[in-house]
Formats: structure tokens, C-alpha cells, sequence
């Protein structure tokens, strides 16, 4: 494994590999199946002014590090990041394009990248992007990286700017007799201005919602999710109870052991299709539903077939990919690489080392 500390050994390892595959942390097995270049050793905040609401930090910096300098200063990554307690880096969850339930109020990691420097196949050193909010306008590269899977450039450093962190959380859990009932109420509560943190959704039919604000404006947000999503049992969850539930989803603990983790981005309005689907199959798939319906998370079992899941994917006309798991390619039911991909990968890596 070839583990460089400096830029400079990085861009000699790419040029003398003949093939490139990349593991950061190694939270995304499915991902970085094969790796031979580790950025583990690219490491630390080289730059940090809270006072503009801005950070820069090399690849392999784990979300643990960012997450406790950050918090220092009451500051938090607004995609909210999975995998941060299993040892995820920077770099990692900028490559699989990965944002938490969070991502419901702020919005996903590709509207916090403001920079990005690379080393391409070639082992040439490009950077995109500005260590400000304000940029020159232009070929956007820190966003393309975003869900490259490694397959435009080997990420060297990031810039990201950050939110203020919300003074206190509650969430309200609110069970439902039927899925169809809890999944009406999602939607009436993403399309209202209730302003959810958090929204996600369990198929047992079980609701849960996220506020944040100053604590004097809390409870005020907890009474008006109740007022929008009735009909179910609710309970109102704070402190450590209300920390434990994201913690729990952020870090995939609601999956069981011997499955692969599928994120497969759907509309709102196909919950209900997803379930329909699952149903033939016989199998227990253990699924959550987050951001509103937006993204399905599925618990893929060993022993199903993986040709089962792209049924699944082509009947939703929906690609997925694998973060762990056994499978042949983490990319399911994607369609091949059109006129603008092409162009990508022959300017970035034309010689085929990262694909």
C-alpha cells in the first residue's frame, strides 16, 4: 500500500502506478475495494478563521478532527456527514458524495465545497475553487469531485465553509398505524415551513423529525411539526435521546451484520414504490428512508442476489451504488458514461489509471 505525506510523493506514486485505487478511512469497503494509494497520511487543518466561517484540510483528515476543532467555536459541517464516529475522512465523504439527515435543512456537501486540489491520473496538481464564499466564475472542479468515486483525481485538499450549530435539538417520533399514513405526513411536513432539521422515515411506519434553534424558539418548532403531521402517536425527544437517534443514523447502527450498504436516491413520491417492489423479493431488507424521502438506504443481504438489486434500481429508474458489501461494481444499474463524462475522464485521466 502506498501511503505518501507529501504532495510530492503523492503525484510520484500516481505517476508510477499503473492503475490508481484509493482508500481513505475505509468506512466504504465496496468502494475502495482493491486500493494500492492510502491519503491516511495526508492529514490535518492547514487553515481555519472561524470568524469567516471557513476551513481548509487535507483529504485524509478524519470528520471526527473537523467535527471537534469546529465545535470549539459552536460550528458544524451543515451536510452533516455519515460515518464521522467509524473513522471517515474529508476526502472520503467529498469522493462518494455522502451527506447525513441533516442535509434536509442545509443541503448537501456540494453547496459547501468552495476548493479542491487534486492530482490527476497524469500526476499533475490541478486546483479549483477559492478559500473564500465569494468565487471567480468558471469551470466549477471542486463540485465535479463531489461523487467522482476517485475517478477524476486523487483529492489532496479541501475547503469548505461551515454554519453556526443550531443552540439545542428535539425531535419529535411519531408512530403511525400504516407506512402510507407516515409517509403522508412526511410529505406534508417537507413541503410546509416547519423548517425540519432532520427528516426521516422507517417502514414500520414510525416518523421522525428534527428541529433546531436557539431554546427559546424550540419548543415553539416542536408544537408546529404536531400541528402538521397528526393522526399518529407522538413523542417528543430531547438532550441525549434526541443526540442518540441521529448518531444512530448517521452511523448506519440500524443495520445488521452480513449486509451492504445501498444508497439509492429516489423521489418523495416513490416510497411507497420501494416498498411495493421489496415485497416480492421474501427476503428482510432493513431500509430508512432520509432528507424527506429523497434517499433510500437499504441493508442489501449477502445471500440475495446483487442482479436483484439493479431489478430493483431499473424498475425505479434509479442508478444506486454500493458502500459496502459484496458486489462486483459499487455503481448499479448505471447507465455507460455519456458525451460529457467522456470528455471528464479524458482530460483528467486519459490514460484510464483511475477508472
Amino acid at each position: 500500500m502506498n501511503s505518501p505525506t507529501t504532495l510530492s510523493e503523492l503525484c510520484d506514486a500516481v505517476k508510477s502506478l499503473p492503475q490508481v485505487r484509493v482508500i481513505g478511512g475505509g468506512t466504504k469497503p465496496a468502494l475502495s475495494a482493491g486500493a494500492n494509494l492510502s491519503t491516511a497520511k495526508l492529514s490535518g487543518i492547514l487553515e481555519y478563521d472561524p470568524t469567516e466561517y471557513t476551513f481548509t484540510a487535507l483529504a485524509g483528515t478524519t470528520l471526527s478532527e473537523v467535527r471537534e476543532v469546529l465545535g470549539k467555536d459552536g460550528l458544524a459541517l451543515p451536510f452533516d456527514p455519515p460515518f464521522v464516529e467509524a473513522g471517515g475522512t474529508l476526502g472520503g465523504s467529498v469522493a462518494a458524495g455522502l451527506s447525513g439527515p441533516g442535509r434536509m435543512r442545509y443541503g448537501g456537501l456540494r453547496e459547501f465545497i468552495l476548493g479542491a486540489k487534486l492530482v490527476t491520473g497524469e500526476g499533475r496538481v490541478v486546483f479549483g475553487g477559492g478559500k473564500v464564499v465569494k468565487n471567480a466564475a468558471g469551470f466549477d472542479i471542486p463540485k465535479l469531485m463531489v461523487g467522482s468515486l476517485g475517478r477524476l483525481g486523487v483529492l489532496v485538499e479541501l475547503t469548505f465553509k461551515v454554519f453556526p450549530r443550531p443552540a439545542t435539538y428535539a425531535t419529535v417520533k411519531i408512530e403511525y398505524a400504516d407506512l402510507a399514513a407516515a409517509d403522508q405526513a412526511m410529505t406534508a411536513l417537507a413541503m410546509s415551513q416547519a423548517e425540519v432539521s432532520c427528516l426521516d422515515l422507517d417502514p414500520s411506519g414510525t416518523l421522525w423529525a428534527r428541529v433546531g434553534g436557539l431554546s427559546t424558539a424550540t419548543d415553539n418548532r416542536v408544537a408546529r411539526v404536531l400541528s402538521i403531521a397528526t393522526g399518529g402517536t407522538p413523542t417528543v425527544l430531547k438532550g441525549d435521546n434526541d443526540e442518540r437517534i441521529w448518531s444512530d443514523a448517521r452511523e448506519f447502527r440500524w443495520m445488521p451484520a452480513e449486509h451492504g450498504l445501498i444508497k439509492l436516491p429516489i423521489a418523495p413520491s416513490q416510497v411507497l414504490d420501494v416498498e411495493r417492489l421489496i415485497k416480492p423479493l421474501n427476503t428482510i431488507i432493513p431500509r430508512r428512508y432520509s432528507v424527506g424521502g429523497n434517499v433510500c438506504w437499504l441493508a442489501w443481504p449477502e445471500t440475495l442476489p446483487s442482479r436483484q438489486l439493479d431489478e430493483l434500481c431499473r424498475m425505479l429508474a434509479r442508478p444506486a451504488v454500493a458502500l459496502s458489501g459484496n458486489f462486483d461494481s459499487p455503481l448499479r444499474a448505471r447507465a455507460s458514461a455519456n458525451a460529457f463524462e467522456k470528455r471528464l475522464f479524458a482530460v483528467f485521466d486519459p490514460a484510464g489509471k483511475l477508472a
